[in-house]
């Protein structure tokens, strides 16, 4: 079995195959039309947990293709910022992707503005948390706020039948899936949980055909 979990089996690489968040993903939209065009801003996207953050900034770099650098503010600090844009300076286009960016201290922040001033990097910041509240205004003001929303029952099953029929290990089984307000109850309306507890009970059944009920 794989080790990989589904979630990160399932992230999509192209926006096109992006479930949810439509006013960002449809061609009509600013952020699809950035990059489309190669030309990405940096951006906060702020929303709930699992709906999409890391997978958006995962895609920019997949589709523009951008190095790609990803650190996360409960680990990271100002010399691993530096670190980065010591390298940004001698690659082109260079993506940043801080996750949980509102954990960030000022100091943190301030490293960011020459970088992203300059455009040696396009930060992409990922939040929870009111981006007004919790991300300086110098930076702030370098950036693009997108605001992501929850996801619904329609998305979250769209989700759950995309996987039983792309994922290669769960091609392996046959499922059938005979109820799954549990599973969206329980997921509360994140991708990354719902998908992760999927394979939580498919495995926990062990059984080929393996029947989901509540």
């Amino acid at each position: 079995m794989n080790s990989t979990p589904l979630a990160e089996r399932m992230r999509p690489t192209r926006l096109d195959d992006l479930i949810g968040q439509e006013h960002l993903s449809s061609p009509k939209s600013f952020l699809y039309k950035a990059i489309k065009s190669g030309n990405v801003p940096s951006l906060i996207l702020w929303g709930p947990p699992g709906v999409g953050k890391t997978t958006i900034a995962n895609i920019i770099a997949n589709e523009i293709k951008a190095p790609f650098y990803t650190l996360s503010a409960i680990s990271s600090g100002v010399k691993d910022i530096r670190e980065v844009i010591e390298k940004a300076k001698f690659q082109m286009g260079v993506v940043l992707f801080i996750d949980e960016i509102h954990r960030f201290n000022k100091s943190q922040q301030d490293a960011l503005l020459g970088a992203v001033e300059k455009g040696i990097i396009r930060l992409i910041g990922a939040t929870t948390e009111n981006p007004s509240f919790e991300v300086n205004a110098a930076l702030l003001s370098r950036c693009q706020v997108f605001t992501l929303n929850s996801l619904g029952k329609a998305e979250l099953e769209a989700m759950i039948q995309q996987a039983l029929e792309q994922d290669i290990e769960l091609k392996k089984i046959k499922v059938e899936l005979k109820e799954s307000d549990a599973l969206l109850r329980i997921s509360g309306g994140d991708g990354r949980k719902l998908l992760n507890l999927l394979e939580i009970v498919i495995d926990g059944i062990n059984e080929n055909p393996c029947v989901i009920t509540d």
